[in-house]
């Protein structure tokens, strides 16, 4: 018997992408799974988390200092992983001082992904093997790009990566908990393809909802929910309150479908997995 989450993952099915998968996973893992599973496809900005992560697994191991210089002058790793060091979207621009603005940089994570490789002494890619694919199992993962954008993947390794989220074992607690609370609060800045936010709050590396709106994610999530979108149509959101995350991989390009779909989706989702007296926002389910 298919159940109402089962029907609620199908939903991607209708999204115009000539593929898609998508899971809803739990601390013990995968809930429910739709889609074409085996497929590799492009994560996108989604990659941004993996480099994050690896970046924190280096920081606790002493080989980087979240407040050494990195980036443009003035510039540290910390302003990097917040988006916050000044650099244009792309390239090495330098647009404001660090920590004044909130500036989604692709270049800045690509600086992050070279450092890492030049502290572990090896490529970027068998940087990020060695302190998260690995453990986690991520066999399927390949790279074709930069670090801020580059990885493929199959559903499953997504899934045993938001799994890691919802319960981390490669960074200390504390460095987590940092990571997924306000860096440079009360910055002004521009979230591409959604739009201006006063503030624009994010982690270190993990973008946060907190109270934006609108938003990608569902207006059931909880303000502490935290993860990314990709420019290929893809999304990992966790929400620590409900202790669930859910994950999609799509071939179709973020545009305008995907601000009318994901937030619907993520509700549907959740009012399917998850009791609503466990939510703190009670709203109710829009039809589709």
């Amino acid at each position: 018997m298919t159940t109402e989450l089962e029907r609620a993952l199908a939903t991607v099915d209708t999204w115009g992408a000539d593929h898609a998968a998508a899971a809803v996973v739990g601390p013990d893992g995968a809930h429910a799974r739709h889609g074409d599973l085996d497929r590799p496809f492009r994560w996108a900005s989604v990659t941004k988390l993996v480099t994050a992560l690896a970046v924190l697994c280096a920081v606790d191991a002493g080989l980087i200092d979240l407040d050494e210089p990195a980036g443009p002058p003035g510039s540290t790793v910390r302003h990097l992983l917040a988006h916050t060091s000044g650099l244009s979207f792309e390239g090495t621009i330098s647009l404001a001082a660090p920590g004044t603005r909130r500036i989604y940089s692709n270049g800045g994570f690509d600086a992050l992904g070279a450092l890492l490789a030049d502290r572990a002494g090896a490529t970027y890619l068998d940087a990020i093997r060695e302190r998260i694919l690995d453990p986690l199992g991520m066999a399927g993962v390949t790279l074709d790009g930069r670090p801020s954008q580059g990885l493929h993947g199959p559903l499953g390794d997504l899934i045993a990566f938001a799994r890691e989220l919802l319960r981390p074992t490669l960074v200390d607690p504390s460095t987590f908990a940092s990571a997924t609370s306000v860096a440079f609060p009360g910055l002004k800045g521009l979230l591409p393809g959604i739009g201006t936010f006063d503030p624009l709050d994010w982690g270190l590396g993990f973008e946060l909802r907190d109270a934006k709106d609108p938003h990608w994610t569902g207006t059931r999530n909880s303000p502490a929910t935290f993860g990314h979108f990709g420019g290929a149509g893809t999304f990992l959101w966790v929400d620590p309150v409900v202790d669930r995350a859910l994950v999609c991989l799509t071939d179709r390009e973020f545009g305008p479908w995907a601000l009318e779909a994901w937030p619907r989706f993520s509700d549907r989702v959740l009012a399917s997995s998850v009791g609503d007296d466990r939510w703190h926002t009670a709203v109710p389910l829009e039809e589709g």
